[in-house]
């Protein structure tokens, strides 16, 4: 079974038997200097800047990954109370975390 993940503080349908604790994730990506270039040609135009929609989108799943891994590691069910988090680095580079609460279910 797949690692259930929710935003809620309870598993709907389900009743956790204990927490086992904070588990998370994160990656640090840059721009690379050609999706930089396009980006921002299509800044100037408008519109959606697809070059960096798609390296978030990437940023999110590694780091909702990493929180799966390490809560599998301490033999969790779940992961409630999950959350996600960016922040800048440098001017070229932004962290993404996933962070929540290690479950074991009933």
């Amino acid at each position: 079974m797949d690692m259930m993940l929710t935003t809620t503080e309870t598993v709907p349908g389900r009743e956790i038997a204990h927490c086992i604790g904070l588990v998370k994730g994160s990656t640090v990506r840059s721009k690379h200097i050609g999706s930089d270039i396009v980006a921002g040609l299509r800044n100037i135009v408008g519109g959606e800047v697809k070059e960096y929609a798609s390296l978030l989108t990437g940023a999110r799943e590694q780091a909702i990954d990493r929180m799966k891994s390490e809560a599998r590691l301490l033999g969790a069910d779940a992961v409630v109370a999950v959350r996600l988090e960016t922040s800048t680095i440098t001017h070229a580079a932004s962290e993404v975390m996933a962070y929540g609460t290690a479950v074991k279910l009933v």
